[in-house]
């Protein structure tokens, strides 16, 4: 009997050697020896000599090493010849996580975005003039999988009014990565869903209907829950994401609840930071102590992860719509270069934060690990304290034991 990786099973060479189930976002962590093994079938099923039953067969160990990747859906004895990309070792520290803003041009003008506008001018209800080239796309996430990465995040502006969007759509399936798209969820109709060839969908819900209408337009609420409810039918993998601002702070009980009702996989709740439309809308801006309380809400493992020691990002990097490289699309204003270099060569560029470099005092620093550094910088320091998340932390009700 031959055994084949599952097409959602790929081998990526981290920090440690490890195989990623793309469908499930798992990451599993192996010796050299697991390693080693699972690399016979990583393009060609093996010959005969390595077949059960084969001249020699396998060991025991390795039989019971077959039975449970086949439980975790890692091998199959489904034949498939799928073309896998070259293993080698990644980057120290890897490259994890890609934020993809393939347009910053939106359907919506959001009070608390954080893009400003860009050149050309944006014309009536579309922010922003830059998109990335089709060549350009495809190169990144060539690059992005050479470097062992594990999940894109296809971002905007609103992705889907990129001009090429389809074209974009057709070429993801041939990346052995995790595709999520990022969408206000109002050009998500069933047509498109229908054909979307990605892992997962962020929908940005602000509140119940009142609140987030607020921000995003009106009738904009139930467009989004329309959105969430079809791609779950789809049977897409659904996440949320919700910013805190003074009109949805009695909403967050009920949305947890709405959430939790509706299938959501995982719910991210953040603070908005105070730049690009949001500095000029004063009324949906919120003060460390009214609004980081509120940031224990959410659920889930969440998009992108650290590790010990070091601050928020260690393993993350931007892409922004007009080619530039930067530590996150908050940094755009301080890139590390333009993706003509090469996305590994921007990469070396971001230097890693320790936490030890941080003003922070508190016992909390390893959980939270200093919060944003950005909001930090815009609160008067760069690596001083993020308020908000001390708020969290130091918020009697949300304290960790």
């Amino acid at each position: 009997m031959n055994y084949f990786l599952t097409k959602e099973a790929v081998l990526k060479w981290l920090e440690t050697p490890s195989v990623y189930h793309i469908k499930r976002d798992e990451l599993y962590e192996l010796d050299n020896e697991a390693f080693k093994f699972l690399k016979k079938f990583q393009n060609n099923p093996p010959s005969s000599p390595f077949s059960k039953g084969g001249m020699g067969g396998f060991s025991k160990n390795e039989n019971k090493f077959i039975d449970y990747c086949i439980k975790e859906g890692i091998l199959t004895t489904e034949k498939n010849l799928l073309k896998r990309p070259h293993v080698i070792k990644s980057p120290k520290p890897s490259l994890r996580y890609l934020e993809l803003q393939i347009t910053d041009r939106c359907n919506l003008r959001c009070k608390h975005c954080y893009i400003k506008p860009s050149s050309p001018p944006f014309s009536k209800g579309r922010m922003g003039g830059f998109e990335l080239s089709l060549s350009r796309i495809k190169k990144v996430l060539s690059e992005f999988e050479e470097m062992q990465g594990l999940r894109v995040l296809i971002t905007g502006g609103e992705p889907l009014t990129h001009s090429r969007f389809t074209e974009i759509n057709a070429m993801l399936p041939q990346f052995f990565i995790r595709k999520i798209l990022f969408t206000n969820g109002l050009l998500l109709n069933k047509k498109i869903l229908k054909n979307l060839n990605v892992d997962e969908i962020q929908i940005s819900i602000d509140g119940l209907e009142k609140a987030h209408d607020s921000l995003r337009g009106k009738g904009t609420f139930k467009k989004a829950i329309e959105a969430v409810k079809n791609a779950i039918n789809t049977e897409f993998e659904v996440s949320v994401s919700t910013m805190v601002h003074p009109a949805n702070l009695g909403d967050f009980d009920k949305m947890e609840a709405l959430f939790k009702g509706l299938g959501i996989k995982d719910w991210t709740v953040d603070v908005p930071c105070i730049t690009g439309r949001l500095e000029k809308h004063t009324e949906v801006q919120i003060s460390p102590d009214k609004g980081g309380k509120y940031l224990a809400y959410g659920y889930g493992d969440g998009l992108h992860s650290g590790a010990s020691g070091f601050a928020c990002g260690l393993h993350l990097m931007s892409v922004t719509a007009d080619g530039r490289a930067a530590k996150c699309t908050f940094y755009a204003d301080r890139d590390a270069g333009n993706i003509k270099d090469g996305l590994g060569e921007c990469w070396q560029r971001i230097k890693p934060i320790k936490l030890s470099e941080l003003k922070c005092d508190c016992k909390h620093i390893e959980i939270c690990r200093g919060g944003c550094r950005y909001r930090a910088k815009l609160l008067g320091d760069s690596m001083g304290k993020d308020l908000y998340r001390c708020a969290l932390y130091n918020h009697p009700f949300n304290s960790p034991p």
